[in-house]
């Protein structure tokens, strides 16, 4: 395996990431979830501290640029909690943001997201190790073909991975045919997430097929309509022979879903979600998707 991955105290060994919640937050803010923020820094250390103590090692925070990422703080909580922790650069959806600071990012979009993978985001020193865009509701809308773009220019310049939202799991084939098809990404540079919440089983197999990771995540959210479905996919995944392809993660987005709040948290992938996969796919199989498969698709040969 080659490459390093770029945590926010500096690049590690792949290796050395041992079981990767491969897709959460521990700071969030969006005006779409106004009362739920993600923005306790105590309550950030005591879910690390949580994950850790069932055996967690490594978190990567999808939370992209000017959604709350608190990148200052990072390393010190990481560093408390001996959790490693990757940050992202990239953009959400516009719903998440004010017309005036998309604007302001227009013309430099790629170039925002090169400087926090490469010096630091704002002034923290903390280097991002991924880029985060998101898609629409079975649809790619100019917006996310402009952020798209913007992360595949910066991919090219980096050889960052490009982690995708995907709204209910769908568009992942567009995102793919955008990406890798018109923008040239390679395909295992690409991660899909969210593809439990459309759990169409041809579909996954054909993102699966093109080289792409497909990250099952969010079983964090509670009443969640297709959570019972995901074993059942990942195990179809597997035997279909793209075991090293699945990613898992737990996606608290809301600080209500904190383990440390009264929800299931990030403990819950290594409490409950674990086990279940266990026997739907096998310990090797769950071993590879924890630790094998995220320290291959998180590794960079950095530019």
């Amino acid at each position: 395996m080659s490459g390093v991955v770029r945590t926010v105290e500096g690049d590690v060994l792949p290796g050395e990431l041992g079981v990767v919640d491969a897709h959460d937050h521990l700071f969030f803010r969006s005006p779409l979830l106004v009362g739920q923020e993600l923005d306790d820094a105590g309550l950030a250390r005591q879910e690390l501290a949580a994950f850790a103590a069932v055996g967690g090692g490594t978190v990567v925070q999808w939370t992209p640029y000017g959604l709350g990422r608190r990148a200052e703080e990072l390393p010190a909580l990481a560093a408390a909690t001996g959790v490693r922790v990757v940050a992202a650069t990239g953009m959400h959806q516009s719903a998440h943001y004010a017309p005036e600071l998309l604007a302001s990012r227009a013309t430099d979009l790629a170039e925002v997201f090169v400087r926090e993978l490469t010096v630091g985001i704002a002034d923290s020193g903390v280097r991002a190790g991924l880029i985060k865009v998101a898609g629409g509701f079975h649809a790619l809308d100019a917006h996310a073909r402009w952020t798209m773009r913007a992360a595949a220019e910066a991919h090219h310049a980096t050889g960052a991975p490009i982690a995708v939202h995907h709204e209910l799991g769908t568009a992942a084939l567009d995102v793919l045919d955008l990406l890798c098809g018109e923008l040239a990404v390679p395909a295992r540079r690409v991660i899909l997430g969210h593809l439990n919440r459309s759990p169409d089983f041809v579909t996954q197999k054909e993102a699966a097929r093109s080289g792409a990771y497909l990250a099952f995540d969010g079983p964090s959210r509670a009443n969640h309509a297709t959570d019972w479905r995901m074993p059942d996919a990942m195990a179809a995944l597997a035997e279909a022979g793209y075991a090293d392809r699945l990613l898992l993660g737990g996606d608290t987005t809301t600080a209500g879903a904190r383990s440390v709040s009264g929800g299931p948290g990030m403990p819950h992938l290594l409490r409950r979600v674990r086990p279940r996969l266990v026997e739907a796919l096998g310990k090797d199989t769950v071993e590879r998707v924890l630790v094998g498969n995220p320290a291959e698709a998180f590794a960079v040969e950095w530019a």
